[in-house]
């Protein structure tokens, strides 16, 4: 396709291309904006920029806007389409515009333009909607072939929750029905996947109102599978050298300002509590408690490095708005660890903690990443020597093992540069999971030192890192990525045996016996119902084995395997089971 730039010329951009797809979308935005005032002409329109995979537009309207309302949008949109209307890019004064606007009775136009540095603005005339927009635009509305509107939904101007409530209506377009088609089946598919959905089918977690937003209930099924993680967690680490440390909820809020966290945290922070006259702070971060706890003694560089790990619940104030299921809560636990070694030591203890990570993803089955170096933020603290230490420690690390990364300008926490690892799930959606930070601030804000080799005292450097990130959105892309139904080691429940007749109950109950004492999570099913209802309630619930035990399998001292896939194994010894199922767990790999 061609777009318009700025100069009034056009150039050839495709819509394979990032940039093509940023202004296909977005000039759809600008056509739904022109239905929406064809059709309802006291909407106030105010931004409408392209998102990845769509665009959307938000509106001052005295009410939301219903599926209804939707589907007459898109049938003006499919009209201006139809009627090919040329975009028309003009400049103009800033004062001009302002005339122009308030005479169209756009006030959040006006509060735009009057924000702008610039002498000139450029707006776009589309057949009689103008819009205030930097461009670029395609041709004319018919370049645009396929496309939807998937839903509304309120939003703040300017994310602001003190400014009024917009009305926010989401598209998506692209170049072809298929293109389309496909998309609208993997929207279909993420629905089927959504954790929250599955959370409650399958009685993992919840969230309550009565409790407090953002705040999780585990239940019993959930609790199996994040002891089974935290599990695995624990001697993972301890296999690889680190030992496990628990700390306090809260502390004194003094240590909060030490640290720089009040200073450069304190939006996420909660308000201090008085304790006995002194104010305290609910932990946001873990990382001053493993410092006090480090400056208990004086330490030797014999000791170094030093590599302490918690599964450490922290607490950061979200607002309402933002919270969504497991993925942004305000109480959840990290699995963090603090590393303090010598400056010779650091790239060696960046490769571990990289080899580590990527070991631990894969057992999760995650084996499609993009890494990112977060480079130094405008609010920093720390010398930029420092900074710049660090900053290459991490890249130089990076570049050494041979993995690929971007660079993420500006990204990096105030007290240090960072490598975040972004997992992929089954459906290519990316996940903020593992970070990496090096830092010198935090030890030198503490006073942190041991003796060195020549008697002298010096500064370690500290390595922050969490591998999973934290449990809850983990557990979130878990159930999202495995759609529910997670590998056995995983599984809540991995087996059920169920009874055709009453008969069975007590080779059913005995089995299970045997498979709990052997560490097989295993339930019996011996309710009066049809097996083929038990057997589909079992398969709903996702879980890994069913066994169907009648008066042949109780005579034979056996059990029919069948997979929550539908797949048969047939009849099979108990002990060649507990044998397949073990192997599973040790294995961490489903044999299908």
């Amino acid at each position: 396709m061609r777009v318009i730039l700025s100069d009034g010329t056009e150039k050839e951009i495709t819509f394979d291309s990032p940039e093509g797809k940023e202004i296909y979308r977005h000039s759809a935005s600008h056509i739904m904006a022109q239905a929406v005032k064809d059709l309802y002409p006291g909407a106030k329109v105010t931004i409408g920029p392209a998102i990845e995979d769509g665009f959307y537009y938000d509106f001052d309207f005295e009410r939301g806007f219903t599926p209804d309302d939707l589907e007459k949008i898109e049938g003006r949109m499919s009209e201006i389409i139809k009627a090919n209307r040329p975009f028309v890019r003009k400049e103009m004064s800033k004062a001009d515009a302002v005339k122009l606007f308030t005479e169209m009775g756009e006030p959040y136009k006006v509060e735009i333009i009057n924000e702008l540095n610039s002498d000139t603005v450029s707006i776009y005339d589309q057949g009689g909607f103008i819009d205030l927009c930097r461009g670029p635009h395609i041709p004319s509305t018919g370049h645009v072939k396929a496309f939807k509107l998937l839903n509304s939904a309120g939003a703040y101007w300017r994310g602001d929750e003190h400014n009024r409530m917009l009305q926010r209506i989401y598209g998506t377009a692209w170049q072809n029905k298929e293109q389309l088609k496909a998309y609208l089946d993997r929207l279909e598919e993420i629905k089927r996947r959504d954790h929250r959905k599955l959370g409650k089918e399958l009685e993992l977690f919840s969230y309550e109102e009565e409790t407090g937003p953002g705040l999780i209930l585990w239940h019993p099924r959930g609790a199996v599978v994040r002891r089974v993680i935290e599990d695995f967690w624990k001697a993972e680490h301890v296999k690889s050298g680190y030992e496990l440390v628990y700390t306090p909820h809260m502390a004194k809020l003094d240590l909060w300002k030490k640290s720089g966290h009040w200073d450069f945290y304190r939006e996420s922070m909660y308000s201090p509590m008085e304790v006995e006259g002194q104010e305290y702070e609910i932990k946001p971060m873990n990382c001053p408690f493993h410092i006090a706890i480090y400056k208990s003694k004086m330490r030797s560089y014999r000791e170094l490095p030093i590599r302490w790990a918690e599964l450490g619940t922290v607490y950061r104030f979200e607002r309402s708005g933002t919270l969504h299921g497991l993925m942004r809560v305000r109480g959840f636990t990290q699995d963090d660890a603090h590393i303090f070694c010598t400056l010779a030591q650091i790239q060696d203890e960046i490769f571990k903690v990289l080899d580590f990570t990527l070991f631990v993803l894969k057992t999760f089955g995650f084996s499609d990443y993009d890494i990112y170096l977060s480079t130094q933020p405008e609010k920093s603290v720390g010398t930029q020597e420092n900074w710049d230490r660090a900053t290459e420690a991490l890249k130089s690390a990076l570049e050494k093992k041979g993995l690929e990364y971007s660079i993420d300008p500006g990204e990096g926490v105030f007290y240090g540069p960072k490598i975040d690892i972004k997992i992929k799930d089954v459906l290519g959606r990316s996940w903020q999971c593992t970070t990496v930070q090096v830092d010198f601030n935090l030890p030198e804000r503490f006073g942190v030192q041991y003796i060195a080799e020549d008697g002298t005292a010096r500064q370690p450097i500290m390595i922050h890192r969490a591998l999973m990130g934290s449990l809850e959105r983990f557990f979130g892309v878990l159930i999202e990525h495995y759609a529910g139904a997670f590998p056995v080691w995983l599984s809540p429940v991995q087996a059920v045996v169920c009874t055709i007749t009453d008969r069975q109950s007590a080779y059913a109950k005995q089995a299970v016996d045997e498979l709990r004492a052997a560490g097989i999570r295993a339930e019996a099913d011996v309710r009066n119902e049809k097996i083929g209802f038990k057997i589909r309630e079992a398969t709903l619930r996702k879980v890994p084995y069913i066994l169907v035990t009648g008066d042949k399998e109780q005579e034979n001292g056996t059990v029919a395997v069948r997979l929550r896939d539908g797949k048969d194994l047939g009849q099979m010894p108990g002990a060649e089971f507990m044998e397949r199922i073990l192997d599973e767990n040790n294995t961490k790999t489903d044999r299908g």
